[in-house]
């Protein structure tokens, strides 16, 4: 019984340790540019061992990901702390700060592996991604929803999330692009954001921006006036 405890505690260890080593390769290399060698280098293991505990390299780049998913949603809850009975606006500021902390953590490897299936797609990720990521809009766009009115169609709320997520990313890949140049570890932006712009401050002007635009189209929807083609 004590030795097939410790067998079955050595295979957790090395499947973790795979897991562990395939999600920064994975991170800093994409897909298609780590070798199952690498990894297994990484993490210290044979190099059948892929095969072994994952089946293969496809199965292990998801779960690698899932963990790296996983792991950021606990380190940044999707509400920010921010509790259900909270105003909408504070809500709304919750997500929006959860998001951004996220995005420009440097140990979170499940964006940089996104980043990366983005500019190079492989297709593997497509189920889990929207699995996992589903839930996690369906609470802004629920926010989204309560602040815009009950008149609103779900192509505005849609809209209005794709505007918030795209300030969201734009402003936090800058940051991780700004860090990462001062580490030496990529070229430098042409215009990158002064330091005094930290991410509470950034996240407050991308609440207030979204609000102004959420009320003014609010105010639309309720008048008649918006627009909107189904």
């Amino acid at each position: 019984m004590e030795i097939g405890m410790k067998s079955a505690k050595k295979d957790r260890d090395t499947q973790t340790r795979l897991l562990e080593s395939a999600c920064r390769m994975f991170a800093e290399k994409g897909y298609r540019d780590t070798t199952v060698a690498d990894i297994c280098k990484g993490a210290g293991a044979n190099v059948a061992a892929v095969n072994y505990y994952f089946r293969d390299k496809e199965t292990l780049y998801v779960e690698a990901w899932q963990l790296a998913f996983r792991r950021a949603i606990g380190a940044y809850p999707p509400d920010g702390g921010v509790g259900p009975d909270a105003p909408p606006e504070q809500r709304l500021r919750g997500r929006i700060l959860s998001l951004m902390r996220k995005i420009v953590d440097p140990n979170n490897y499940g964006f940089e592996i996104v980043h990366r299936e983005l500019a190079n797609p492989t297709g593997l990720l497509t189920e889990c991604v929207r699995e996992l990521i589903g839930p996690v809009r369906l609470g802004m766009m629920a926010v989204i929803r309560e602040l815009l009115g009950t008149n609103a169609s779900e192509k505005q709320v849609q809209l209005c999330e794709m505007s918030i997520l795209a300030q969201c990313f734009h402003a936090m890949a800058r940051e991780r692009r700004r860090k990462a140049s001062s580490e030496k570890k990529s070229l430098p932006i042409p215009f990158p954001f002064p330091p005094e712009f930290d991410i509470e401050m950034m996240a407050d002007h991308i609440v207030r921006f979204s609000l102004a635009g959420i009320r003014d189209l609010r105010q639309q929807i309720d008048s008649g006036e918006s627009g909107d083609r189904e």
